[in-house]
């Protein structure tokens, strides 16, 4: 009896809820010469990056219990495109060298000379979103005390996109669409009031939500394998989009109903 109440415990499973909000976040899936993107929502590889760091794993360190969880995400702000213009010269005044070496290994200048590089960088400003990730129940718990006391600094997408508010929100048994659906509206103080201004304080709001989905009909790219420099790997993975009707967590709401409601198709635009 013990033996199989221990397997039953060991086989139990969990959802981590993560709030990811900052002044900017960045979650880039592909990066193309000098220009580095950012996808709307977060992606698997970087919010399972930000659980490796919390966890104390280097980037060589093979990602084990983290491979295989589900994940979800719901787009609570859905913030701003900010683009971030970079030029980049020799303060000698020098030509910039290009990816070409010599034969002693030594880059060789451009040609012609070349003095000024321009990047450009992407990212989301003001954005919040709502992960969900899914799991054996115990792996869950050990990465809600990883994220909570984290071995090394957490940030949204990029190193330099520092989280603003506390990134646990909980756990729950509950599959990942139904703890989407009922975690409530983790929007800012701007645009809750915002909202309320226009439409009252309604007791649901209707977000959109990312699950993964064997039948998903968009595929991504940003399943992680391995953060190994030496041997990144990513696989894909399919997901669907959903409109789901959430709790807006005001006190005293009144009934959704009329403008704003989940009914309302106005809702969908924001309007």
């Amino acid at each position: 009896m013990g033996s199989a109440l221990m397997a039953t415990e060991d086989a139990a499973q969990a959802v981590l809820l993560l709030r990811l909000a900052g002044p900017m976040q960045s979650w880039g899936d592909q990066s193309m010469f000098n220009r580095r993107d950012t996808r709307p929502q977060p992606t698997k590889s970087g919010v399972v990056g930000l659980l490796a760091a919390a966890s104390g794993h280097s980037r060589e360190t093979p990602l084990g219990d983290l491979l295989g969880l589900s994940m979800g995400v719901r787009v609570d702000q859905e913030g701003s495109l900010l683009r971030d213009y970079h030029t980049v010269s020799d303060y000698q005044g020098r030509p910039l060298p290009q990816a070409g070496v010599s034969a002693k290994g030594i880059q060789k200048p451009t040609s012609p000379p070349k003095y000024t590089h321009v990047t450009q960088r992407f990212y989301l400003q003001d954005a919040v979103f709502v992960a969900a990730l899914a799991g054996p129940a115990a792996i869950m718990e050990t990465l809600a005390e990883a994220v909570t006391h984290p071995a090394f600094p957490l940030a949204l997408g990029r190193r330099s996109c520092v989280p603003s508010q506390p990134i646990l929100l909980g756990i729950t048994t509950e599959p990942i669409l139904e703890a989407l659906t009922n975690q409530p509206w983790q929007a800012g103080t701007h645009l809750r009031t915002a909202f309320e201004k226009r439409h009252g304080r309604l007791a649901r709001i209707d977000r959109m939500v990312t699950v993964e989905a064997d039948d998903g009909d968009q595929i991504l790219h940003d399943e992680p394998l391995s953060f190994d420099p030496h041997d990144r790997r990513h696989t894909t993975r399919r997901v669907t989009h959903l409109w789901r009707s959430i709790p807006t967590g005001f006190p005293n709401p009144r009934p959704s109903e009329g403008p704003g409601s989940p009914q309302d198709p106005f809702a969908l635009l924001g309007w």
